[in-house]
């Protein structure tokens, strides 16, 4: 338990004061002359449970100022950062995001069926440092590597076509990921690439990402997203949206080819079943222990505190207005 503003606490010692003055009004309520009386001999005249709890009032008024005080102090629960070891590896997810993946060949469509994968894969990996770069025309990073999955799946839900110039950098999109996972010191460090197109922008060529990845010790997986043949592709024309098919054009010879150079694998998407693959290679990885650091949110206790001030508050006034009401 800690507190917001410790100062506070610190009025606590007025509490002193009070209780001087109370006892010294006590006394000084006292008979100043004091006669001889039988009244102790007499049972019926001994003190009451009443004469003994008068000072229950002020003792709970004392309470609750010092209960206020605490409110006052902001108490929270305990900020902590915890470093721990777990085991891992390092991932980037490099995402297409060009006009061509609004296809229908996968429902409701390849960017939303890629997001899902995505996800699904992220969910599967608790452990794992990832992040994300998606391209298109350009290609930029979307969230840097990671273990804090909720941020990770938050920006996802981010991702839209058109966010940035359109077209298909793949050498583009790659190189990316490289930059941002090569300095990891983890032994296993790899990129899944998810593209539905050939290369038509930028200016790497996406053999030559691949050769820099290489370099690096970065394997490549690639994904091919979409069906084979035609897809349905919607179109915005003078009487609103309409859908045409046009032929599926993934470059699969590249996207073999960077991953048997870096030591990957190639998948063609169709359905979800063909990540299942994707995992299973991507689990026989060696896997090599990350520091994590772990931040536990303030939270505030002053709630509760302060409803409990409130009663002693009710409690005090109903007995010093009955039980141990005075006649002035």
């Amino acid at each position: 338990m800690i507190f917001a503003n410790p100062a506070c606490l610190y009025l606590l010692l007025l509490l002193i004061p009070l209780m001087g003055w109370y006892i010294w009004k006590m006394r000084k309520n006292q008979a100043s002359i004091q006669v001889s009386s039988s009244r102790a001999f007499n049972p019926s005249q001994t003190n009451t449970w009443k004469v003994w709890l008068r000072h229950l009032p002020y003792v709970l008024r004392l309470a609750a100022i010092a209960f206020l005080i605490v409110v006052l102090a902001r108490p929270q629960s305990t900020n902590n950062w915890q470093n721990s070891t777990t085991e891992g590896i390092d991932i980037i997810l490099a995402m297409d995001i060009s006009s061509s993946m609004l296809a229908q060949d996968l429902k409701p469509n390849r960017l939303e069926s890629a997001k899902n994968v995505a996800a699904a894969f992220i969910n599967g990996r608790p452990n794992d440092n990832i992040g994300l770069v998606v391209f298109s025309g350009e290609s930029f990073t979307q969230c840097p590597l990671t273990t804090d999955h909720t941020i990770l799946l938050n920006l996802f839900k981010d991702i839209q076509s058109g966010m940035i110039e359109d077209g298909t950098a793949i050498g583009l999109g790659l190189a990316n990921a490289v930059s941002r996972i090569k300095d990891s010191q983890a032994k296993s460090k790899v990129i899944i690439l998810l593209t539905d197109g050939s290369n038509n922008r930028g200016e790497i060529a996406p053999v030559t990402a691949s050769e820099i990845a290489k370099t690096f010790g970065i394997r490549v997986y690639t994904i091919g997203v979409g069906t084979k043949g035609e897809a349905p592709y919607p179109i915005q024309t003078a009487f609103g949206v309409q859908y045409r098919n046009i032929p599926v054009d993934i470059d699969e010879p590249t996207l073999k080819q960077i991953a048997t150079t870096t030591g990957g694998q190639y998948f063609r998407a169709t359905n979800n079943a063909s990540l299942k693959e994707i995992y299973a290679e991507i689990d026989q990885l060696e896997k090599t222990k990350i520091s994590v650091q772990e931040f536990s949110k303030k939270q505030e206790e002053y709630r509760n505190i302060a409803l409990l001030v409130f009663a002693i508050l009710l409690l005090e006034t109903l007995l010093r207005y009955t039980l141990f009401k005075k006649i002035p």
